[in-house]
């Protein structure tokens, strides 16, 4: 109650958890209530989402007003999350509009995050969709078991593009490496190792995650696209589409 009421005195996010619509499975052969299809129903494959999680805000942080729809937009998906003042650390290196991730919904029960930093809020949005629906449901669909934790390298480091003067997008907080994810069986799979030496189903999971990541964010690199890449997927933004 005490979070809900940070909210409602920052004038940013109000009522309870409302499920998403437009979103479905990226598995083939599942069909997927995108654009134009209505809203998803519930079923037994796809039960409504639970009511896991509530934004909250320090007492003394009130939002930029253009913030608040993305805030709010963040909190309709199921995230638990707490936003996150602006800083400034070197030139071409903040962390503007951010928000610190503490948990995801999935369809039935919450996803922990391990190891994240501020991201900007509308990668944060878009993590949290392709983490219920292209992560969650490819989990339960293609390996019998829905995913418990996304394990990441990182997201906000103030450094350049490996090789370049270039800033990196990690320098604003605008990316998020995801190394692993763990299954509610207890298994885990890793990038480095199951990319390519996983059994044909994980192998599957992991490209099938891939795609759909390339439908949500701006930039996706993953362990094809070269040896730096090898052991983790890198997702950017949402803007211009690169996939590889």
């Amino acid at each position: 109650m005490q979070h809900l009421a940070l909210l409602s005195r920052a004038g940013l996010l109000a009522g309870a958890l409302v499920a998403l619509a437009g979103c479905g499975s990226i598995v083939p052969g599942v069909a997927s209530p995108g654009a134009g299809q209505g809203p998803a129903r519930t079923t037994a494959s796809t039960p409504a989402r639970p009511a896991v999680a509530v934004a909250s805000a320090p007492r003394s942080y009130v939002p930029r007003a253009s913030e608040a729809g993305c805030l709010a937009d963040l909190g309709k998906t199921g995230a638990r999350f707490d936003p996150v003042p602006d800083t400034y650390a070197a030139p071409g290196c903040n962390q503007l509009g951010t928000v610190q991730l503490m948990a995801l919904a999935g369809d039935r029960a919450p996803l922990s995050i391990a190891n994240l930093g501020p991201v900007r809020c509308q990668v944060a949005k878009a993590f949290g969709d392709w983490a219920r629906f292209g992560v969650d449901r490819a989990a339960r669909q293609l390996l019998g078991s829905p995913v418990a934790r996304i394990e990441t390298m990182g997201s906000y480091n103030c450094r350049n593009v490996a090789g370049t003067e270039v800033r990196s997008a990690h320098a604003r907080a605008e990316a998020i490496d995801v190394s692993a994810f763990v299954l509610a069986d207890g298994r885990r799979i890793v990038l480095k190792r199951d990319w390519q030496g996983g059994d044909a189903a994980t192998r599957e999971f992991l490209r099938v995650v891939h795609k759909s990541a390339c439908k949500r964010f701006g930039t996706v690199l993953g362990p094809e696209y070269n040896a730096a890449h090898q052991d983790h997927f890198h997702l950017e933004g949402t803007g211009a589409k690169f996939c590889r």
